[in-house]
Formats: structure tokens, C-alpha cells, sequence
């Protein structure tokens, strides 16, 4: 999955370098709504793996899950139901598998690695709508706009994942701890 996002990232740039220089010279809306989509691509992709990589950095993972910011609403509850995040969070990209793997990592580890990830998915979010503010200079405002908000469902589905997931991990988590403590 990292080797496929840095393919994106890069491809998409230069896509949208090429799909530039050939409007160009050429006109078109056509070209220019290609160029547009292949470099918010390769801004969208490149921008996940930086936003990822600072959280990494200053985060390392470790998260508080015990913070109000990840603590899971009863609305939230009763919309995840509806939207049937059960039926389709199995189907969704894991960046890092190995983050969330019980043989590697210890269930609070996991529930910690998914508050950060759930963070970086938030800020991708809001970065998703920065293109935006080139549609002011290039024009073609729709173009912008339907890559923006893909961008930022794709991330608010990771997002909803993170938080429908969580709590069962905590429970999990607490009764590792339980067992821990009853075996000193």
C-alpha cells in the first residue's frame, strides 16, 4: 500500500505536469480538467503520506485514548448502524497491517496506533478542501471541488472505521490488563 500511495503521489504530479504543458499548447477543457485531476491526485496522495509521516513523528502511535476527542458518541453509535460500517470496514485500505496486528502489538498499542490514525485522517480531511483555493487562479472550480470531496469522503470513511473499531479494542484492551494483573 505505501509503495502504491508514493506511486500515485509522483505519478499523479507528473501526470498533471504533462496534461499542463499540453494545455498549454494546445487548449482545451478537456486538458485542463485532466491536468487538474492528476495533480490534486498527486497532491492528495502525497499530501496523506506527509500528514501521516508528521503523526508519526511527533506521535509515534502514542496516543491518550482516554481523551474526550476519541471517546465515541451514542449518536455515533446509532449512525455507524445505519451507515453498516460493519458490513464494509473489512473491505477498506490498511496503510500499515502491521500497526494493528495483536501478534506485534499488545491491544492498547492498537487502540493507541488508531487514535493517531484516526487523527491523520481527520486532518487529511481538511486538507483535502487546499485545492480549492487554486481554483481561484487556474478556474475549472467543479474539477477542484469533485477532487476535493472524494478525497475527503475517502478519509472520512477511514476516520468512521478508526472510531467504530476503537471501543471494541479498548474492551479487549481492558480485559488483557484484567488478565495481567490476576496472573501477578
Amino acid at each position: 500500500m505505501i509503495k502504491l500511495t508514493k506511486y500515485l503521489a509522483v505519478g499523479g504530479g507528473l501526470l498533471g505536469a504533462v496534461c499542463t504543458v499540453a494545455y498549454r499548447l494546445w487548449g482545451g477543457w478537456a486538458l485542463l480538467a485532466l491536468a487538474i485531476t492528476f495533480a490534486t491526485t498527486g497532491y492528495h496522495f502525497g499530501v496523506r503520506l506527509g500528514v501521516g509521516a508528521v503523526f508519526d513523528r511527533c506521535m509515534g502511535n502514542r496516543a491518550d485514548c482516554s481523551k474526550p476527542w476519541y471517546q465515541v458518541r451514542p449518536w455515533e453509535e446509532r449512525l455507524y448502524r445505519r451507515l453498516q460500517v460493519k458490513r464494509w470496514k473489512d473491505k477498506m485500505p490498511t496503510f500499515h497491517p502491521d500497526t494493528f496486528s495483536p501478534k506485534e502489538h499488545t491491544w492498547e498499542e492498537i487502540a493507541q496506533a488508531m487514535c493517531q490514525a484516526e487523527l491523520v485522517h481527520e486532518t487529511n480531511i481538511l486538507m483535502s478542501f487546499l485545492p480549492l483555493l487554486a481554483a481561484h487562479w487556474v478556474g475549472a472550480f467543479p474539477v477542484f471541488l469533485v477532487t476535493s470531496v472524494l478525497g475527503a469522503l475517502f478519509d472520512l470513511l477511514l476516520a468512521v472505521m478508526q472510531r467504530y473499531n476503537r471501543p471494541r479494542i479498548l474492551r479487549l484492551a481492558a480485559r488483557q490488563a484484567q488478565k495481567d494483573r490476576a496472573a501477578v
